[in-house]
């Protein structure tokens, strides 16, 4: 079917079962496919910033402070939100790979830094209660649904992030052109 699961294990050193055997921690399943989901275009990105969209007063330094005070540290490279806007419960942003890491982008799919900094839009403005479960603790990507790379090697992408259900939001990325470089279905 062209279609193929896939297991993401890790093995764990400083553990064995009883019989002496190394123990493995599975982290993720899923199914890879070279044919992508049935993603129906939303959104033009080619008109940017959005019609309608009110820019976000945020200052990215505090930002990512006040993700570090939650336990979210975030390293320089992945420090890309760039600006951000909301129309209603969506939201927009501009993120990017800062300088020192452009050169990289041609070698990955999409630069996990990149796609990083365009998941972090999803903790702003109210989405999955700005980042925090109510226990207090930071709220992490979950459940993948349905994400397609189209394009390889951005280093800049506009975003847009809305809910798609309960502690779910939709994905969809696109180049500084407005050519579309990832979707995601859903991710809780």
């Amino acid at each position: 079917t062209g279609s193929r699961s896939v297991e993401v294990y890790s093995l764990r050193e400083d553990v064995a079962d009883e019989g002496g055997t190394d123990v493995w921690t599975r982290h993720a399943t899923g199914v890879l496919s070279t044919s992508p989901t049935a993603h129906g275009r939303e959104f033009d990105f080619a008109a940017w910033p959005p019609s309608g969209a009110q820019k976000v007063d945020l200052d990215v330094g505090d930002f990512y402070t006040d993700l570090l005070e939650r336990g979210v540290g975030y390293g320089p490279a992945f420090q890309g939100v760039r600006a951000v806007w909301r129309r209603g419960e969506e939201i927009f942003a501009e993120v990017a790979l800062p300088e020192e890491q452009r050169k990289e982008a041609g070698g990955f799919g999409i630069h996990p830094a990149l796609l990083d900094a365009a998941l972090q839009v999803g903790t702003i403005g109210g989405h999955a209660d700005e980042g925090v479960a109510e226990s207090g603790a930071p709220v992490l990507a979950f459940a993948w649904n349905g994400l397609v790379l189209h394009a390889v090697g951005a280093s800049a992408l506009r975003v847009r992030v809305a809910p798609c259900g309960p502690d779910a939001l939709s994905v969809e990325a696109a180049d500084e052109a407005g050519g579309l470089v990832v979707t995601m279905d859903s991710l809780v």
